[in-house]
């Protein structure tokens, strides 16, 4: 590895984990890199500087986050050595005291309220470890301690001004309307990695979303901690709304007009342009009538909703701090299905949390056969240390977390394969992902017998099986649910609209209307 010299700028290399909303933070951080005139490369060979965006959010997560750092430290050892690596996100504002002091390795610790002085820090390690300097492997003698620049507490929030460079494929965005959480769920550690909830104003969001279908973009994700708790926090009473009846309060006793989750919506609406809006990130207990008749009103708000429910047993509900009920839960799911026809509801639940019994999974069993989601996803819980949870008796044995996780995704498999089975026959308007080839699908990580499944079933169907699109419907949001796939030929990143001629649990075989 080269110097950096005056003809040729510092290079940084970025490793982002975690969810939609760390990705946006690193977004930030790669614009306000290139704005300062430093190069970024995605060949860590080439980099002068590693930055690794963490995650801390379970047990998986900090694993991942931290093997990361360690093949970042070890590459820079072993192959290049003078290469700084800086280590930023969840992780280290979450173990602000800790991962100092044992990962010493590490030239920088920067936590969220940091990622506008990114650039600051980068030069910073520059200046301190240049590339002649040599550093000793893990457990030897580091010749100088780690820059850490962590606030206690996180109240940061990018804007519209902020420099930021997409790392999305050009045609869907993640667009950030809060920040932070102010719910006390039992087994999470968001609210004390994250902060407070706090809304960027409507008029920020706005003028980013339009630049945003300006430059091509066909989907806006919107995401934050709690999306339906957006704007609260800006009314000058800030009292404690968190639970259904008194969120419903708070909203019809504000005395002037003021942000809503309706209000973003409906202006978002009335942007020029073919896209979907999609709503990601919402908490059952936030849900209002007003809510739900927008959503009916606006057609260029996906009829996708997800609203992570975590449990429907009582007991659980309580000892999770969800602070929500059973009964609250299916009015809610009568409510929206009835007030907007075609909805695609998906939901997330925890198993094996600290005194589940079998009669409280059988109970979650049942809900999931009866509600019949057209989207699931099942995590078994993970203790955390600093939580409630963490502390509770009743633990219940990995062995049986995942059993139960297994019987939930068995029981939901049957009824995505039935929602698919609906399709069959269908015109329906996908937005062109993709070339489905093998190498794609490896590199997305998809399983290649789906692709081979596809070209079967398109070969039995009478159909040439040739060259194959990815696609999602209105009903998948990005990464996380199910794709649909095209024989033919169509313009990537652009809108169709194709016939659904087969499924695949919950992906679909199409064609070109």
């Amino acid at each position: 590895m080269k110097e950096p010299t005056a003809t040729r700028p510092a290079r940084v290399g970025l490793v982002s984990l975690g969810c939609a909303k760390n990705l946006v933070d690193t977004e930030v951080m790669v614009g306000m890199l290139l704005r300062a005139g430093l190069e970024v490369t995605n060949e860590a060979a080439q980099a002068d500087v590693v930055i690794v965006n963490t995650c801390a959010f379970i047990d998986s997560a900090k694993e991942e986050s931290v093997n990361a750092i360690l093949q970042s430290v070890e590459w820079r050892n072993w192959k290049q050595r003078g290469q700084g690596v800086v280590v930023a996100g969840c992780l280290p504002q979450r173990f602000r005291s800790q991962l100092p002091v044992l990962l010493p390795e590490v030239d920088a610790f920067v936590g969220l309220d940091q990622v506008p002085q990114i650039v600051d820090v980068v030069r910073q390690v520059l200046a301190r470890r240049p590339p002649s300097q040599s550093c000793t492997s893990r457990g030897g003698t580091i010749e100088a301690p780690p820059l850490v620049r962590i606030s206690p507490r996180s109240r940061y929030i990018p804007d519209y001004a902020t420099p930021r460079f997409r790392l999305t494929p050009h045609h869907f965005a993640y667009v950030k309307i809060a920040e932070g959480c102010n719910h006390p769920c039992s087994f999470c550690v968001i609210p004390r990695i994250r902060g407070a909830y706090r809304s960027r104003p409507q008029a920020d969001i706005v003028a980013e979303a339009k630049t945003l279908v300006a430059s091509g973009v066909r989907e806006l994700n919107l995401i934050s901690q709690d999306s339906t708790c957006y704007g609260m926090d800006l009314r000058p009473d800030r009292g404690n709304f968190s639970r259904p009846e008194r969120f419903g309060a708070a909203r019809k006793s504000l005395s002037r007009p003021v942000s809503t989750i309706s209000t973003l919506l409906r202006e978002l609406n009335a942007v020029p342009g073919d896209f979907w809006i999609r709503l990601l990130y919402t908490h059952p207990a936030h849900w209002t009538d007003e809510l739900i008749q927008t959503i009916a009103e606006c057609p260029k708000v996906a009829r996708y909703l997800d609203i992570p429910l975590q449990h429907i047993h009582p007991n659980m509900l309580e000892r999770m701090r969800r602070e929500t009920s059973r009964e609250h839960i299916l009015n809610l799911i009568h409510r929206i299905r009835a007030g907007i026809p075609g909805v695609t509801l998906r939901t997330a639940f925890i198993v094996g949390f600290p005194g589940e019994t079998e009669a409280c999974f059988e109970a979650l069993l049942d809900f999931i056969r009866e509600t019949r989601f057209e989207r699931l996803g099942v995590f078994t819980y993970s203790r955390e240390e600093g939580t409630r949870a963490g502390k509770m008796g009743g633990q219940v044995p990995e062995k049986i977390k995942q059993k139960r996780r297994n019987l939930a995704l068995a029981a939901q498999r049957k009824i995505a394969a039935q929602v698919a089975e609906s399709f069959v026959g269908r015109t329906i308007k996908v937005l062109i992902e993709g070339s489905a080839n093998l190498a794609e699908l490896r590199r997305t990580h998809t399983n290649p017998r789906e692709y081979a499944s596809a070209r079967r079933k398109l070969r039995l169907a009478g159909k040439p099986a040739g060259r194959f699109l990815m696609a999602r419907s209105e009903a998948d949001a990005p990464g996380i649910d199910g794709r649909v796939y095209i024989q033919g030929q169509l313009p990537v990143g652009a809108f169709a609209w194709v016939k659904i001629i087969d499924h695949m649990d919950y992906d679909l075989i199409a064609e070109p209307d």
